[in-house]
């Protein structure tokens, strides 16, 4: 069955040639041309993928994608004409997975989504048991839902991806460049600084005293790892 994918700029040009080119592909494509538009049409339905433009009418992309995460955890790719480093940080603050700088290459856009594609089946996929339970932290893989002392934690499609990568290998320390490439993968042209700003909202999300981290520790001069 194909994924379906929603896009979302109000350039109908700009999406009327992404829809083009990911329906060859076999993807189902819905369009919306405004951040209303947008939640209404990402509540109803759970996308495998959200290409979500930052400057929208109505609702700008950044508070479309904050507004998501409130009550899903489906992947978001933001596009930006701003090419500074800080808007793109910006759009992972807000809890979206990956960004693209416009103008962009449609090839680069579709493999950005497939590779977030693969990375959720493979998700699906992984051997071991569906459910991790260390002191008041659990974790539901196959639901891919996060509980803190009972109460659910509402993480990102990456942020649960990094955290099960370091649940699943307690006390194994990964670099930021390790961390890179396993979750976002080696073709990824973002830098370190997106791990950092992932497990900064990781831990603000599951830790009583992010300053003070009870499950995602840092091992100075050498990367991050879960203590059991």
């Amino acid at each position: 069955m194909g994924k379906r994918i929603l896009v979302v700029d109000d350039e109908k040009l700009i999406v009327k040639g992404i829809r083009f080119s990911l329906e060859q592909d076999g993807m189902k494509v819905d369009c919306a041309y405004d951040g209303e538009e947008a939640l209404t049409m990402a509540r109803i339905t759970e996308y495998d993928v959200v290409l979500l433009d930052v400057m929208l009418p109505k609702h700008d992309g950044f508070e479309v994608c904050q507004m998501i995460r409130e009550f899903s955890n489906m992947p978001i790719i933001m596009l930006t004409a701003k090419g500074d480093d800080m808007n793109k940080i910006l759009g992972l603050e807000y809890g979206a997975d990956d960004y693209i700088t416009k103008p962009f290459n449609i090839l680069e856009v579709k493999a950005r989504i497939k590779a977030i594609i693969r990375r959720n089946r493979k998700d699906s996929e992984v051997e071991g048991p569906k459910v991790l339970v260390y002191g008041d932290l659990k974790m539901d893989c196959e639901s891919r839902r996060i509980y803190i002392a009972g109460k659910e934690a509402n993480l990102t499609a990456k942020e649960f991806d990094v955290l099960e990568l370091l649940v699943r290998n307690p006390n194994k320390v990964y670099s930021r460049e390790s961390l890179l490439n396993l979750v976002w993968g080696y073709d990824y042209p973002g830098d370190v600084r997106t791990v950092d700003v992932h497990i900064r909202r990781l831990r603000e999300k599951i830790e009583e005293n992010p300053s003070e981290p009870k499950f995602v520790h840092t091992k100075w001069g050498v990367g991050y790892y879960f203590q059991n």
